[in-house]
């Protein structure tokens, strides 16, 4: 399944939306969800952690002047690749 987090992770529970992940899910981070990948927060962690592959789209990451706050282990994608995403998983949800 492919989830997308648009929001703030301090307006949603990163907590929960985990729960619903399962080994092999892919999570991409869109508008304020790439805040949940900034350096040393809670989310990033939990993120981490979490059995699933998770990236942000580098065109939010740049809007949101964060380039230099993501850890290279949040792989960043373009639109394409948001593209790609989307045909490899026939179920996603938005968060």
């Amino acid at each position: 399944m492919l989830h997308t987090l648009r929001q703030s992770p301090f307006q949603c529970d990163i907590t929960e939306i985990l729960r619903y992940a399962q080994p092999g899910d892919d999570l991409l981070l869109i508008e304020d969800g790439v805040i949940a990948a900034l350096n040393g927060s809670r989310a990033l962690e939990l993120l981490l952690s979490a059995p699933i592959t998770v990236s942000a789209l580098q065109e939010d990451v740049e809007a949101r002047g964060l380039s230099a706050q993501i850890p290279s282990k949040i792989e960043r994608v373009g639109y394409t690749d948001f593209v790609r995403l989307t045909i490899k998983h026939s179920q996603q949800f938005a968060w």
